[in-house]
């Protein structure tokens, strides 16, 4: 097949989903909304800039920018984006409808509505449009300004065929407009996880309620970042007082090392004792990370499905996680991880704690964990049945 994707070309997410039709032998092309050095053998890469991401702050910098950035800075550019950037795309439409022109793929994929979708629906192609929903298209961006609530619509409406990575987002597209008949499918947003590289550690938690709480070390991961949308002053909240019940609580920090709130919030409570603000990982690192963690948090209040929470599933944690509707497609509060009030200090830390000090809940968990993961999101299995669709599709 010829293939013609429409993404974020430094996206961790989409690169991992494009890759397994490079390694497949298709013809795969990239219009990317950043610029980017993918380091895939692409066919063709053409950048076509949308909502200012042309602009030498945002282009020059990679995909988890975000992550290092202050949080007023992240929130204040989300919401100029939102307000002013579809006001980019009828021009970013034409230079990519001249591009869907010359190359003529099979296929048009779109991964992400804002602003991919969008601008692929304004190109109105001739040939299929499988638009990607990714974990806060609707609950968040969709609802922010009505020109991003009308496009969204749009794309849906033009769609020939769609992707979402929960349920809960396949009934909210039909909700705004996607027509039911239409072709349709659930699978992980990023293609799944490569269990060979996210697997859990040989070690048995041998850890016991019991044991002296003043030598023992409980390592908690938050691997989240510092996003708009995630509760990062809930989670800092949240660190006295686990530790208080538990000293030798360590929280490990990933892509938080040059993020200025995150460091503000360390000082001015005073927990530089159970924190660890570390630099952006490697795949590998983040698994290590996991590995060696008992509990993963993800306090976030808009998600699909989290590619770091079915990461942290496959390595062992213990879940910990914001009580949003799509993530109750994965976990069952007190039989394989736990769901909390974003909001609320007090909530995750007693959540956490639960973790902690409950080994016979955390092994019950991993088991079924494991299981889930395996039979739901293993990477090959996934791409297989995103490549069957797309078959289908191009028919």
């Amino acid at each position: 097949m010829r293939l013609l994707f429409v993404a974020d070309g430094r996206s961790p997410t989409a690169l991992s989903w494009i890759s397994h039709f490079v390694e497949q032998g298709h013809e795969v092309h990239l219009a990317s909304t950043f610029a980017c050095s993918p380091g895939l053998p692409l066919a063709s890469l053409q950048v076509v800039p949308v909502a200012f991401s042309g602009l030498k702050s945002d282009a020059s910098q990679g995909s988890n920018h975000q992550a290092r950035t202050n949080l007023g800075t992240v929130q204040l550019r989300t919401a100029a984006r939102q307000w002013l950037g579809p006001l980019t795309l009828p021009t970013a439409a034409r230079q990519l409808g001249e591009f869907i022109e010359r190359l003529q793929p099979d296929l048009v994929h779109a991964m992400r509505i804002p602003y991919e979708g969008m601008v692929a629906a304004l190109a109105k192609p001739s040939m299929p449009l499988l638009i990607s929903v990714w974990g806060n298209d609707f609950t968040l961006h969709a609802k922010s300004t009505p020109l991003m609530g009308h496009y969204t619509r749009l794309s849906l409406q033009r769609a020939g065929a769609l992707h979402t990575d929960c349920q809960r987002d396949m009934r909210l597209a039909q909700v705004l407009g996607y027509p039911t008949s239409r072709p349709k499918i659930v699978l992980p947003g990023n293609g799944g996880i490569r269990l060979d590289v996210f697997y859990p550690s040989s070690e048995v938690d041998t850890m016991q309620s019991g044991t002296s709480r003043g030598d023992q070390v409980y390592p908690v991961i938050n691997p989240r970042g510092m996003r708009a949308y995630v509760r990062n002053d809930t989670f800092f909240q949240a660190v006295p007082l686990v530790a208080a019940r538990l000293p030798g609580v360590r929280f490990y920090c990933p892509a938080m090392a040059d993020a200025a709130q995150a460091r503000h919030w360390v000082d001015e409570m005073g927990l530089s004792g159970w924190v660890d603000l570390l630099p952006l990982q490697t795949r590998a690192q983040m698994a290590d990370l996991y590995r060696r963690s008992l509990v993963a948090v993800s306090p976030s209040t808009h998600d699909g499905t989290p590619n770091t929470l079915l990461e942290a599933m496959a390595c062992g944690c213990f879940p910990v996680a914001g009580d949003i509707e799509s993530l109750r497609e994965w976990i069952t509060p007190g039989e394989n991880g736990l769901l909390f009030d974003p909001g609320n200090p007090g909530t995750l830390a007693q959540a956490i704690l639960i973790g902690l000090e409950q080994p016979d809940l955390r092994r019950r968990a991993r088991g079924y964990n494991l299981e889930l993961v395996a039979s739901r999101a293993e990477y090959r299995q996934v791409m297989a049945q995103a490549e069957q669709f797309y078959s289908q599709l191009v028919k």
